[in-house]
C-alpha cells in the first residue's frame, strides 16, 4: 500500500475539446472540478460525459500523476478525471488497482495509456504533447462502486505486476 493524495477530481458533462485545437475550447462550466465523485462499476463517474457510454466502458475513467504536470496546469487542461500525487500511475498499465479515500476501496482495471493529444499544446502550452508522451496518465474501467474525495488516500495494486501481498 502507498499513501497518496487525490489532488483534483474532474467530472465533465460536456465534451469541450472537440474539433481542431486551433479553434479553442468550447464554452462550458467555468470549473468542472469537484470535491467528491461517485464511481459506478463498469459505468464510470456519475455525471461525466463518458458515464454509461458503451464505446467508453473500458476507458471511462482517466487517472494522471500530478508530478507530470507543470505547477500551473490542472485537470481542465488534460481532460483527465483523477489527479494523484505520490504514485507513478503510468507504470501500472495492465494492473488492477484500488484507491481508498476513507470510504472504502474503489477498484479500477488499468487498461491502457491515455496518450496526450494536440489539445495539450493549446491548453497547457507549446510542447506539452511531446513532453507528456509516456506520462499522460492511464485509461481505466471501474470494477466496483464507491466514492472518491479530495485529500489523502491509500493506493494499492490488487493484481498485476507489483501487486501487494494480501494483508
Amino acid at each position: 500500500m502507498t499513501e497518496v493524495e487525490v489532488v483534483q477530481l474532474l467530472v465533465s458533462p460536456a465534451h469541450r475539446m472537440s474539433g481542431r485545437p486551433s479553434d479553442g475550447v468550447s464554452p462550458g462550466p467555468s470549473d468542472e472540478r469537484v470535491t467528491r465523485v461517485e464511481v459506478r462499476s463498469e459505468l464510470g463517474l456519475v455525471g461525466d460525459r463518458y458515464y454509461a457510454r458503451p464505446a467508453h466502458r473500458n476507458a471511462a475513467v482517466t487517472i494522471m500523476a500530478a508530478e507530470n504536470l507543470p505547477a500551473d496546469a490542472d485537470l481542465r487542461h488534460t481532460r483527465r478525471n483523477i489527479l494523484l500525487r505520490g504514485v507513478d500511475i503510468d507504470a501500472y498499465v495492465g494492473a488492477t488497482i484500488s484507491l481508498d479515500c476513507g470510504t472504502g476501496p474503489v477498484v479500477f482495471a488499468v487498461k491502457r495509456p491515455a496518450r496526450p493529444c494536440a489539445w495539450m499544446d493549446v491548453t497547457i502550452g507549446p510542447g506539452a504533447q511531446r513532453a507528456l508522451r509516456g506520462r499522460g496518465g492511464v485509461r481505466c474501467s471501474p470494477l466496483s462502486d464507491g466514492v472518491l474525495t479530495l485529500g489523502p488516500a491509500t493506493f494499492r495494486v490488487v493484481a498485476g505486476a507489483g501487486a501487494d501481498a494480501p494483508s
